[in-house]
């Protein structure tokens, strides 16, 4: 019996069964993550959506549990992220073991002045449940249509009809877009006979949840993340322990190279492997499961009316947590620039930004999570060689312990140098995603998330061109101000400077002590794709 309650949702008869249409423009497939935090997002600018899962119930298993701060301050975004933050495991440091001695230690966010933290750990079950449960707040805006498999779609310059299978009978459902997001076996990809390329590694790895109410770190008792490399408890192997909410313990371990996945995830070989973890300590195993490593990806995510997102269009070892986080970065990415485009406020060639900078994201979580697992299982002889004595060194030669990879943690992506960025010099340069700080009673982040936001930053004016302006360390300008609370906002940010923030929450311009309005229409114009003047594929 698995620790979380898993609860069926209903099935409800669409009405084009009987002859009627919804007419959302746009349809998503897949009510995982990524599927419902999209339909959450455009619902939060208006824009109406079907969601559609052949599925019944939220994820089978934790599967991604690592939550970054910028996912996180973009579920806070859609309007889930304190309760994630309530509910999951808060960790910041991590710490690597070579046999049974540590040998480095990091903190991936060692300053304060952040509402978010650097990870928390999560089960995806309770991601989806949260988002199902905000998502059911725009009953005029989502449709969410479980037990209906799409099982044929046709495509046109104009939109998109998918066919839907449900218990009741089968319907054609019209819409403007198609968006995918129905995860790394996308059926959306296999209809269009799309591959993927890169690479798929050999070598398996086994992840056990186990509950129990005695810690596996022993007295240590903050929640941090342990990778061991040639650990005692298994030899010659690399293995990593993480805490989830609930008393609930992730597990991962390297298998032999050609092990049997089937044996390797019975009761009987995984039990004595964590019995040499947590020796005689209570457990019970809540999910296994065997993978292997693939860092892979779509060479287009956009295809005319039909859109790739997350997974779909892109796969990395979960060593990193770079899958679920990248994922949720599509969505911010496409959500803003696709309700501009319903809207008649940009023109379509704006969602080929979306790829451009989303595979540009991508390939950069995959050029990591292919350098993390060369490190934790070396292919050559000379990759072996560098692993082996990296690990030596870094007993006692500190310069070493930089190099162990066992997995470069998820970090937003700068999109500085993509066509809708204004080139420019500050603390921050255009692409990069904004910081938070403390302002006035709360934080800077979510006043600029959602829609354009022109902020300044000490003594600068902001001139009204029809964007929210926001002042930082000012007041009596005749725009919403906010003071710097403990001098966080314009450490980061410098003082005299305004930023043009997109609705993602990214710099895309950046002034100097004044803002001209010619060139913050410029930057605006820019910034919706108005130098995206390309053919869309």
């Amino acid at each position: 019996m698995p620790a979380y309650s898993y609860a069926p949702q209903p099935f409800v008869r669409p009405p084009e069964l009987d002859g009627g249409a919804t007419g959302a423009p746009v349809a998503i497939v897949g009510a995982g993550p990524i599927g419902l935090a999209m339909a959450i997002d455009l619902a939060l600018h208006g824009i109406r959506s079907v969601v559609l899962d052949d599925n019944n119930v939220v994820s089978v298993g934790s599967r991604a549990i690592c939550w970054a701060k910028r996912t996180l301050e973009i579920f806070d975004r859609l309007g889930v992220g304190e309760r994630m933050l309530a509910k999951g495991v808060t960790w910041k440091v991590g710490r690597l073991f070579h046999g049974g001695e540590e040998v480095y230690s990091f903190d991936l966010l060692p300053e304060d002045g952040h509402k978010y933290p650097a990870f928390i750990n999560l089960q995806q079950y309770y991601v989806e449940e949260y988002l199902l449960e905000r998502a059911r707040e725009f009953p005029d805006l989502i449709d969410i249509r479980f037990l209906s498999k799409v099982v044929g779609h046709s495509a046109s310059p104009e939109g998109v009809t998918l066919t839907v299978e449900t218990p009741e009978g089968s319907y054609a459902l019209a819409a403007d877009w198609l968006l995918a997001c129905d995860g790394a076996k996308s059926a959306t990809r296999e209809r269009m006979g799309l591959d993927f390329t890169g690479q798929t590694f050999e070598e398996q790895f086994l992840i056990a949840d186990i509950e129990m109410e005695d810690s596996p770190f022993g007295d240590h008792g903050i929640a941090e993340r342990w990778f061991w490399f040639d650990p005692t408890f298994h030899p010659g192997k690399s293995a990593l322990l993480h805490a989830q909410p609930d008393n609930i313990y992730r597990i991962d371990l390297q298998l032999d190279l050609g092990a049997d996945a089937k044996v390797e995830a019975s009761e009987e070989k995984v039990i004595p492997r964590i019995r040499a973890i947590v020796g005689d300590k209570p457990f019970r195993l809540d999910w296994l499961s065997v993978y292997k490593f693939r860092c892979i990806k779509l060479e287009r995510f956009v295809h005319g009316r039909v859109v790739f997102v997350g997974d779909s269009a892109h796969v990395v070892s979960p060593f990193g947590a770079r899958g679920g986080n990248g994922g949720i970065q599509d969505v911010d990415n496409l959500g803003w620039k696709l309700a501009a485009v319903l809207k008649g406020e940009a023109e379509e060639a704006l969602i080929e930004s979306y790829h451009e900078e989303r595979s540009h994201g991508s390939a950069e979580n995959i050029l990591n999570s292919s350098r993390s697992t060369n490190f934790m299982t070396p292919k050559t002889p000379i990759e072996a060689l560098f692993r082996r004595e990296t690990l030596r060194m870094a007993h006692d030669q500190p310069f070493a312990r930089r190099l162990i990879n066992s997995g470069r943690l998820s970090l937003p992506c700068s999109l500085e140098g993509f066509a809708l960025q204004t080139p420019g010099e500050g603390k921050l340069r255009p692409g990069q995603p904004m910081l938070d700080a403390p302002v006035g009673n709360g934080w800077l982040l979510p006043l600029l998330q959602g829609e354009f936001t022109l902020v300044g930053f000490g003594e600068i004016d902001l001139p009204d061109v029809g964007v929210r302006r926001i002042g930082i360390g000012q007041s009596g300008k005749g725009y919403e101000t906010r003071d710097d609370h403990g001098g966080y906002a314009l450490q980061r940010y410098g003082t005299g400077l305004a930023y043009l923030v997109r609705p993602d929450g990214h710099a895309a311009a950046v002034f100097h002590g004044e803002v001209p309005e010619a060139a913050l229409k410029e930057a605006l114009a820019r910034a919706m794709g108005k130098s995206c003047e390309r053919e869309i594929a």
